[in-house]
């Protein structure tokens, strides 16, 4: 198949070229007043993301795993203690548990592709310290229902770096747990220019712990009462987050635009598993996630018609060789072993065009016939 015409999985510039005058002054203003780490953006930028997520405090730091770690290690989690994940996510979610020196326990996932409640509830140990759903492909994951089976001592730390925006029985992702991470790596809903990540919480303990974590463990200089690191939010990629924040309601909007109409385009092809989305959410479509048969030929194919597209993800963490440790080998987590061959991630951003959308579907029903 030659190609038509290209569809990028991901045209960051329509964003940047719709607010790309408001930014330039915006990064002007840090530089004038030398605001470069942390300072007046940050802090700006911090108040508006906890009022947007109904958090009462936002913590900005250096970028999304960073996020999750700071979050670990401010819950008072590391050696002895385990900390259930999904088997399916990006491996940063149990990288952060490692490196915090917890013990990362996978799951299995359910049909939406969300953390399965009873894999949860069948995980749970004496030496289980805290659960860490991950809000996936843009959706929230039940974490009211893994409260209800893991009592009020457990911590729930949402992975909510795919959720910007995205709702759960009308709360706010990163509202739903005691402590969040997010991430604003330049692809999500809500991106930087570069990298960027956050803490969230209700919890006045565990903000003052990141706060000082961030910051080499100290908030005054040279007051180190912690031992900490170096992973600060910098002016610039909070004054592009603000400015991005104003529109993130509208653009989440165009999103959801984008995936009626791949389901319109695709929903009578039964060999084209849609999305599912769970009852009380509010999906966002970070990623827009379907699953076919012969993936990896019809991953080519696309391709080769000038059309991006990805797996998200590949292999489940169990899988993955740097946790070949935690002992769990193929079979273990039948669902996100089977999904993992399956997925195909379609062309999704706020401005992709209907012509685009037909190309992709048009595409990608060819392609299954020609199998």
């Amino acid at each position: 198949m030659t190609a038509q015409r290209t569809v990028p999985f991901v045209d960051l510039s329509w964003q940047t070229s719709r607010i790309r005058d408001e930014v330039d002054a915006a990064i002007a203003a840090v530089i004038d007043t030398s605001g470069f780490i942390l300072g007046p953006a940050a802090a700006k930028f911090e108040s508006a993301f906890a009022q947007y997520s109904n958090v009462r405090h936002c913590l900005g730091v250096g970028n999304g795993t960073d996020a999750l770690e700071l979050a670990i290690q401010a819950a008072g989690i590391g050696s002895g203690d385990e900390v259930i994940v999904p088997a399916n996510t990006f491996a940063a979610t149990a990288e952060a548990v490692s490196r915090s020196g917890a013990t990362p326990v996978t799951v299995d996932c359910t049909d939406d592709y969300l953390i399965s409640v009873e894999g949860v509830a069948d995980a749970l140990t004496a030496r289980t310290r805290m659960v860490a759903p991950v809000h996936l492909y843009g959706q929230a994951a039940p974490v009211e229902d893994i409260r209800g089976v893991i009592g009020d001592d457990i911590l729930i730390l949402e992975d909510a770096a795919q959720s910007q925006g995205a709702r759960r029985h009308g709360a706010m992702a990163g509202s739903l747990g005691d402590l969040a991470a997010t991430s604003f790596y330049p692809g999500k809903n809500l991106g930087a220019f570069g990298d960027a990540g956050a803490m969230l919480t209700n919890n006045d303990v565990f903000a003052e712990a990141v706060r000082k974590l961030r910051n080499h463990g100290g908030i005054e200089k040279y007051e180190h009462s912690l031992v900490g690191r170096n992973s600060r939010l910098d002016g610039i990629q909070a004054a592009v987050l603000s400015l991005k924040l104003s529109h993130l309601d509208e653009w989440n909007q165009l999103r959801r635009n984008a995936a009626a109409a791949y389901a319109t385009l695709l929903g009578d092809e039964p060999r084209v598993q849609l999305p599912v989305v769970a009852d009380g959410n509010e999906h966002v479509f970070h990623l827009y996630v379907v699953r076919v048969p012969d993936r990896d030929r019809i991953l080519a194919g696309l391709a080769e018609a000038g059309i991006g597209s990805g797996i998200h993800y590949p292999r489940p963490i169990h899988l993955l060789s740097a946790f070949s440790h935690l002992g769990k080998g193929e079979g273990s987590f039948p669902h996100a072993e089977r999904f993992a061959g399956e997925i195909l991630s379609l062309p999704m951003y706020p401005g992709i065009t209907a012509d685009d959308q037909q190309y992709v579907a048009e595409t990608l029903l060819s392609l299954l016939n020609d199998g």
